[in-house]
């Protein structure tokens, strides 16, 4: 299940432009199964600057605490709040109720280069 609308890390990220021209991230179908069962997350505040690769929260599960990086350079327009109070949403709707992040990008061009659906699936697989 790769939606091929997004676009992916290789720290197992998904993220899109919105029509508001920000770019909202979280993780994968393939990250919140290899995590297990999601119990606790961290985002970044809201006007907080990242830089791509920036590590910006922490997602914790039964199995293990995984962070979560920037997937572009920008600053912290938004961010999910459900997913601190019920982290089950992230297993449950990576895509969509489960979404983390967005980011009012630096430099849009930064998404165009992280990874398509094909080139993700060849990396999962």
């Amino acid at each position: 299940m790769i939606p091929d609308h997004l676009r992916y890390t290789n720290e197992h990220e998904w993220a899109f432009l919105t029509e508001e021209g920000n770019v909202r991230f979280g993780i994968t179908h393939h990250a919140q199964d290899a995590l297990g069962d999601i119990v606790f997350v961290t985002l970044p505040d809201v006007g907080a600057a990242l830089e791509v690769g920036d590590s910006c929260g922490e997602i914790e599960s039964t199995k293990s605490v995984s962070e979560i990086f920037a997937p572009i350079s920008g600053e912290v327009v938004a961010r999910n709040d459900a997913v601190e109070t019920s982290p089950e949403s992230i297993n449950a709707d990576p895509y969509g109720n489960g979404w983390l992040v967005e980011i009012a990008p630096s430099n849009s061009e930064q998404l165009n280069a992280l990874l398509d659906a094909a080139a993700y699936a060849t990396l999962t697989n």
